[in-house]
């Protein structure tokens, strides 16, 4: 699964802002995410088409920190960009 960049559009709000010599987007970071969630793979089993693993898992490891994935996933259902189960949500 990957996101449009029209359904990117609807969430960069909440992303932290991008800084300096960056060589994965947002965009493509969240799709590597993406695809880890759905293929259940190794970082290190990522294609090479989403950057290097150990960036991507780097700044995986900095979003869970600061919240940003807290945030992320629950924005992406309200926006109807990703079809969540309602336990994965909170939902009693």
């Amino acid at each position: 699964m990957e996101i449009r960049l029209e359904q990117y559009e609807k969430i960069k709000h909440i992303l932290p802002k991008q800084r300096g010599n960056v060589s994965v987007d947002n965009h493509a970071f969240i799709n590597a995410l993406l695809y880890i969630c759905q293929n259940g793979c190794k970082w290190r089993r990522l294609p090479k088409e989403f950057g290097y693993w150990h960036v991507i898992y780097e700044r995986f490891r900095r979003w869970v920190e600061v919240g940003v994935t807290d945030n992320l996933f629950p924005e992406m259902h309200v926006q109807d960009i990703l079809k969540v189960h309602p336990d994965a949500l909170g939902a009693d």
